[in-house]
């Protein structure tokens, strides 16, 4: 490193994702004295020496840790049961099944999006379901008007509507040793109505799928339905179109390591969580992925700091920005023009030359096409737009 200040290695003050870390970056004195701040998981981290990259090691140490100075911390499980679940839908009136303060962590348990006589029926042992499926299917009778099995809602303090709520993904893990892929979507001509449901077994070990016997899929798994209430007056929707609640976006991007930001719309946000995929490709166009079961880590912040209108993601490398609407060309538009506003603001630039940058140099991808509301999401490289 020699005599290189920290900040050209961790550049400027703030909060970003670090080697898969989540660390914020303050100022201590008026100099160019930086200090690094951990987030409690991200302290482990650090004392298990899970660094890919001991050049970021050494930075760490050389500026000095601290546990991340949000008060009273702690850790939840939250296991997805007859009582912890919606069964179809996300509202301002659900009950929480659990109260937490903003930098408090969840563990979520998650269940896959199916039934039991479904699962047996497309080849799947008895033993092989899990018993909290059983119990959720028969024992849950307010359901719908969606299908997702979602945990929580989780009621977060501190939260209200105008804020945004900071979710930081922190570590995604596979429940089951399959998963399944059904048949319908964007073009349901094209499939065989008595064989919709394929079984595929998954391999936790190597982290892959086996496809065919030539074809390998790697697996990454994550929550295709992460979201808020929505505004009261919009009433119990479904889980199945995503919107500005977030919802059921089947983003592929959102796995561990990455933080979405969600507008919040209510008193204590009722954050829920489910439709858990092991893989997927951008579009989802048969409207479904390798569906399965997954638990996950999350770090809930309220942020009365940042005001939003649809939600945005961070990856390690990418600012995300997303557009959801029944019809593409306007879901398009929203997408596009959330990037534009967003690069515009994060650099002090004028509209028409965010514009530009947009079109030269961030890729525009269908998120998928198939939940009522069809999805559009905009990669935004941060190698590009940081300053």
């Amino acid at each position: 490193m020699g005599d290189v200040p920290p900040s050209r290695h961790l550049g400027a003050v703030g909060s970003r994702t670090l080697e898969g870390l989540n660390v914020r970056v303050e100022p201590v004195t008026k100099q160019l004295v930086t200090r690094v701040i951990l987030s409690a998981e991200g302290a482990k981290d650090l004392l298990g020496l899970r660094f890919r990259n001991m050049k970021t090691l050494l930075a760490l140490l050389l500026l000095g840790v601290a546990p991340t100075p949000l008060a009273a911390q702690h850790f939840h499980r939250l296991p997805a049961t007859p009582r912890t679940v919606a069964y179809g839908y996300y509202s301002a009136a659900a009950t929480p099944v659990l109260r937490v303060a903003s930098g408090d962590t969840v563990e979520v348990e998650t269940l896959i999006t199916n039934r039991p006589d479904r699962l047996e029926a497309a080849g799947v042992a008895p033993a092989d379901v899990q018993q909290s499926l059983r119990d959720i299917v028969t024992q849950v009778t307010d359901k719908g008007p969606g299908g997702h099995i979602l945990t929580g809602p989780i009621f977060v303090e501190g939260a209200d509507s105008g804020d945004v709520l900071e979710v930081r993904i922190l570590k995604i893990d596979l429940a089951l040793p399959y998963g399944y892929n059904g048949c319908s979507g964007f073009l349901p001509t094209n499939c065989d109505s008595t064989h919709r449901t394929r079984i595929i077994p998954l391999d936790r070990g190597r982290m892959t799928a086996q496809f065919a016997p030539d074809i390998v899929i790697p697996l990454h798994p994550f929550f295709g339905s992460m979201g808020v209430a929505p505004p009261r007056d919009s009433g119990r929707v479904s889980s199945n179109p995503p919107g500005i609640h977030a919802g059921n976006m089947d983003n592929k991007e959102l796995v561990a390591g990455t933080t979405l930001l969600i507008p919040v719309h209510t008193a204590g946000a009722l954050l829920e969580i489910g439709d858990g995929h092991a893989a997927q490709g951008d579009g989802e166009v048969d409207q479904t992925a390798i569906e399965t079961s997954l638990t996950g880590r999350l770090q809930v912040i309220v942020r009365k700091d940042i005001h939003l209108a649809w939600p945005r993601a961070e990856t390690p490398t990418h600012f995300i920005v997303m557009g959801m609407d029944k019809d593409l060309t306007k879901a398009t538009q929203i997408a596009v023009q959330n990037a534009i506003d967003f690069i515009a603001g994060y650099r002090g630039w004028s509209k028409m030359e965010a514009y530009r940058l947009v079109s030269v140099a961030c890729d525009v991808r269908v998120t998928e096409l198939v939940d009522g509301n069809v999805g559009v999401h905009v990669m935004i490289p941060k190698s590009i737009v940081r300053k």
